[in-house]
């Protein structure tokens, strides 16, 4: 079966988003390393990093990913911001190492001028200048696949694929795919025929070996749109029965499929370890449709 979990915060400390994942029943567990909105993040704390591998052995949470920042753009070719983005998708790596992480999600970029296989190819040489960069690390890169919103690639298999292929097809690459992106972008997994023919051109143009992470998010808005709207598990355009087909697929044993819905208003604060009324529910209905 695959693996439910959550995005938690690391409000307090790293090793606090492990207690909150334990309090909401996770098995697996996706978090921020730093500020997502921030270019630099303070360094992460010894002891916390210690904790934080402590209780990940003691709970038995697996896999563990962290998200990099929504400022990271490896697609584009401004040369300032395109430094800035190498040098903190690296940041990223290695706090993802520094953790034990299997890997870090990241969206694969914008467009800011010329071509897709332009920029497809900026994003690998952003990739492989990470790679040179920390040539022993282990910690994998996630390519999410996006819902295409804008000049965003990602949104077809062929982006994720080429990207993988100029790469070599690097052993440190793999997929992240999110429910809510893949009917944005076109993709149909609602019916049963659509479900079928979109893991079939996956496999057949990246490989079904490549996917590493689910992201499990309805969506507001319908196929095609290419609008990046989560919602609540059921409650949009993919129902219930598209999650509940990714959860009895053979293919995806052992798979984290983690949710980004929207969390309840209030803020988390530092040291509180509160469960969120809508994540428990958000998860509570994969562990149902789990065992139906």
């Amino acid at each position: 079966m695959l693996r439910i979990g959550a995005h938690m915060s690391i409000a307090g400390g790293v090793s606090k988003a492990v207690d909150r994942a334990v309090a909401h029943g996770c098995e697996a567990l996706q978090i921020f390393a730093k500020n997502a909105n921030q270019w630099r993040g303070a360094p992460l704390d010894a002891a916390e990093v210690r904790a934080f591998r402590r209780r990940i052995d003691e709970t038995g949470i697996r896999p563990v990913v962290s998200h990099a920042s929504y400022l990271i753009n490896l697609a584009t070719t401004f040369p300032v911001l395109r430094e800035q983005s190498i040098a903190a998708f690296i940041d990223e790596l290695d706090r993802a190492d520094t953790l034990g992480l299997l890997g870090v999600v990241i969206h694969p970029g914008t467009c800011t001028a010329g071509t897709e296989d332009d920029a497809l190819r900026l994003i690998a040489n952003a990739i492989r200048q990470a790679f040179r960069a920390r040539p022993r690390r282990r910690t994998m890169v996630l390519l999410e696949h996006t819902a295409g919103q804008g000049r965003t690639l990602g949104h077809q298999f062929e982006h994720l694929a080429a990207i993988i292929g100029h790469l070599r097809s690097s052993a440190r690459v793999g997929v992240c795919l999110d429910t809510c992106h893949l009917i944005a972008s076109g993709y149909d997994i609602v019916s049963e025929r659509g479900y079928q023919e979109t893991f079939t051109a996956f496999h057949r143009v990246v490989g079904l070996e490549r996917l590493k992470v689910f992201h499990a998010n309805d969506s507001k808005k319908p196929r095609g749109s290419r609008v990046d709207r989560h919602e609540h598990i059921g409650r949009g355009c993919l129902g219930e029965e598209a999650f509940r087909r990714i959860l009895h697929d053979p293919r995806f044993a052992g798979l984290p499929m983690l949710i980004e819905t929207e969390k309840s208003a209030r803020t988390t604060k530092a040291g509180s370890i509160e469960t969120d009324p809508l994540d428990m529910k958000n998860l509570e209905i994969l562990r149902r449709l789990r065992v139906r």
